[in-house]
């Protein structure tokens, strides 16, 4: 059975094998053994601090096979970005130039830098390794931070931001990068998703220019590649709309990817999921409906998915052990749709 749990050290090596599976496809899963060995201590320290307001805490999950050990994905969430560095963007806005001699208005589109998601929440580092890539997985590895989240509310910031991966063509290049930040930051985008993705920022306010970037002065595919995603996570993208996820006009400033953004409370599996009381049963009633279950554990915080009755959910008592609850303990429930799953 597939559970969701923190990453902790052990999964190092794990983690790893992760990043060079993702061929750097995921920013923040740099095949970096440093980092990432950081990304599990912050983690953890994040999970035995008291907090009352988001700061710069971050938690990782771990998509583990219980029976083998193996770990199969990894998600995470930023409690408050750009706090140490700001968190840039482009903001896709107008320019206005007009001669009243002439008698012409002309609007013209244009990207803006700007750092306006400093301290909002970020969704981030999800990677599934190809293996476990099917659509329940992909639920349960991207819905299960939404139910921490609505356990832990007071861990993070009223806004929740998500960036999807942008365009790339058949080479895999990024049309935008190629047109824009090549000519500025003299290197692959590859090298600067790595920099960012080891926080090494720094480069980034030295060299972006901080002038709007006029649209019209693009080439054709740097333009069509503004706020879409690579196709093959287009499904991502479904997912997260339908947890109340909207594009509101910012792209990142290397691929021009799509940034989603949601009020936290309004997240669908933030406020839809509810507290139930668990019942363990050898021979629990059978069921149709597919749940989301998580404990309410803090740093032993455990998800998973199973086929209950969402109003009194019950399950065999090795599936109550995985989350590490017993029978009347409180759950948190969230029904999904069987369609969702098995598509």
């Amino acid at each position: 059975m597939l559970i969701i749990r923190p990453v902790d050290f052990p999964d190092l090596p794990a983690l790893e094998q992760l990043a060079i599976q993702s061929r750097g496809s995921t920013t923040t899963l740099p095949a970096n053994r440093e980092y990432l060995g950081q990304l599990i201590a912050q983690t953890q320290a994040s999970l035995e601090k008291k907090v009352s307001l988001p700061g710069n805490e971050s938690y990782h999950f771990v998509l583990e096979e219980s029976d083998s050990g193996r770990i199969l994905g990894i998600s995470g969430i930023e409690a408050s970005i750009g706090l140490d560095s700001p968190f840039y963007s482009y903001r896709i806005d107008e320019v206005v130039h007009a001669s009243r001699e002439l008698q012409i208005h002309n609007r013209i589109p244009s990207l803006h830098l700007c750092h306006d998601y400093n301290g909002t929440s970020r969704l981030c580092t999800r990677y599934l390794s190809a293996e476990a890539d099917s659509p329940a997985n992909a639920h349960l590895l991207s819905r299960a931070r939404m139910l921490f989240i609505a356990e832990y509310p007071k861990r993070f910031a009223r806004r929740t931001v998500v960036e999807l991966q942008g365009m790339v063509d058949a080479e895999g290049k990024s049309p935008f990068w190629e047109c824009l930040g090549r000519h500025f930051f003299g290197m692959d985008m590859s090298q600067a998703d790595y920099l960012t993705g080891i926080n090494r920022k720094t480069f980034i306010a030295e060299l972006m220019p901080h002038y709007p970037v006029y649209v019209p002065l693009l080439s054709e595919a740097a333009r069509n590649a503004i706020a879409q995603p690579r196709p093959d996570i287009e499904p991502v993208m479904d997912l997260l709309e339908d947890e109340g996820f909207e594009f509101r006009g910012y792209v990142d400033i290397f691929d021009a990817g799509p940034t989603l953004e949601a009020r936290t409370d309004d997240i669908r599996s933030v406020w839809q999921s509810q507290l139930r009381t668990l019942k363990v049963s050898a021979q629990p009633t059978d069921s149709e409906q597919w749940l989301l279950l998580s404990n309410n554990a803090l740093s032993g915080f455990r998800a998973l998915l199973v086929q209950a009755d969402a109003e009194q959910p019950e399950i065999k008592p090795e599936v109550a052990e995985l989350l590490q609850l017993k029978d009347g303990d409180p759950v948190r429930v969230l029904p999904l749709a069987a369609d969702d799953l098995l598509q």
